[in-house]
């Protein structure tokens, strides 16, 4: 394939508002929109096809052009237009691209239907903040829209480590140095540790993947500084499990310990399909640390009442999903079978829903949605 049929492939998929873009052997090109996979009537894809997308997307990569890997992650950019976090791997033994589109801009809170306590997190001093929610729910585009709000409204130097980089962000109060896995540092601790010697205020790390990170960040937080970083769990119930469980047993309590002293907030997003179908919105569960709180994640046997303990919290800016989930419908925004499939207890919503006797099952018109499959010449002119 061509470097300029690539990149119209690719300006199509910013253009159109695709949110993934797959290249494999054997199919067409597709695109996701919110949440769905639709083909490219362009052409089926060949072994050469891909082999010449590689090649093009790693040949400004620190890690090298040499072709003898099965797995790579990186980022690529197409400049002025939009940058892609890229997985190079391999199947049956032919190359599988899989490109996330990352916008130039930086979206707001509005923009992404954010509730406004996020900007108060955003507002902390010192503390531990996680962004939780399965892989394609927005973590990423939620913590630079955070971390942007640091960059608009404090004074601060911000040091990122992430793996590849992917939203650029742009000096405005705040000084911020960005640094790349693989071509800045050689890993999150390694960088974690070099942040507490250059006089970081924020500090945010891609993702809590090991022991070493955790317990690293951890000690960021304890020694003054403000650390966001991302974490694949469902809820905060889970997402203090998770951190726990890296931890030999016999360390399990302590970390608990230090958990209730430094874990400020923890946002868990999962995202489905808007009412009208055009786009998608997040159900957000929103955790501040409170003293009885504190006490849930300090004592394995009631890390489970954290739910109940956020349920009460409303007046603090805390939301479960549930709660979340019965302001989105109130709103119009999703539809019945939207927050359903998305609850924590379907039971426990539809009951609630039921005592209040409202109608939620409202039908809307359809909004143009991008065609499936749609077309493109194969000599790449639109």
């Amino acid at each position: 394939m061509e470097r300029e049929k690539l990149y119209r492939l690719l300006r199509l998929g910013l253009e159109k508002g695709a949110s993934d873009i797959h290249f494999q052997v054997g199919c067409l090109p597709l695109y996701r929109f919110h949440g769905e996979l639709v083909e490219l009537r362009y052409k089926v894809l060949t072994p050469k096809d891909t082999e010449e997308i590689v090649k093009i997307l790693i040949e400004a990569d620190p890690g090298g052009q040499n072709l003898e890997f099965n797995e790579r992650d990186l980022a690529f950019e197409l400049p002025g237009e939009g940058r892609f976090r890229v997985n190079i791997s391999r199947q049956r033994r032919f190359y599988n691209i899989v490109l996330r589109v990352i916008p130039l801009q930086i979206a707001a809170f509005e923009d992404l239907n954010l509730p406004s306590v996020l900007r108060d997190i955003a507002a902390l001093q010192r503390g531990y903040v996680l962004v939780t929610g399965a892989t394609g729910m927005g973590k990423s585009t939620t913590l630079a829209t955070m971390i942007n709000e640091v960059n608009m409204h404090r004074k601060a130097k911000i040091v990122t480590v992430e793996d590849p980089i992917e939203f650029v962000f742009t000096h405005d109060k705040s000084i911020i140095t960005q640094r790349e896995i693989g071509t800045d540092t050689s890993s999150f601790p390694d960088a974690l540790r070099a942040a507490l010697r250059q006089d970081p205020d924020v500090i945010m790390v891609g993702e809590m993947r090991d022991l070493e990170t955790v317990d690293t960040s951890l000690k960021a937080a304890e020694t003054g500084h403000l650390v966001f970083s991302t974490i694949h769990t469902s809820d905060v119930a889970s997402t203090i499990n998770r951190l726990v469980s890296f931890f030999p047993t016999e360390e399990q309590l302590q970390v608990r310990a230090r958990l209730a002293d430094n874990l400020n907030a923890v946002v868990s997003l999962r995202l489905m399909v808007n009412k009208k179908q055009n786009g998608r919105v997040p159900a957000i569960e929103v955790m501040r640390s409170t003293r009885s709180i504190q006490e849930c994640i300090k004592d394995p046997a009631r890390t489970h009442e954290i739910t109940e303990f956020i349920g009460r919290g409303r007046p603090e800016g805390m939301q479960t999903f549930d709660q979340h989930l019965v302001d989105l419908l109130h709103a119009n925004k999703i539809s019945l079978e939207a927050a359903l499939s998305t609850a924590t207890n379907p039971v426990d919503l539809q009951t609630k829903l039921d005592m209040e006797g409202g109608n939620f099952a409202v039908p809307v018109e359809d909004e143009e949605k991008p065609e499936a499959p749609f077309e493109i010449e194969q000599d790449g002119r639109f």
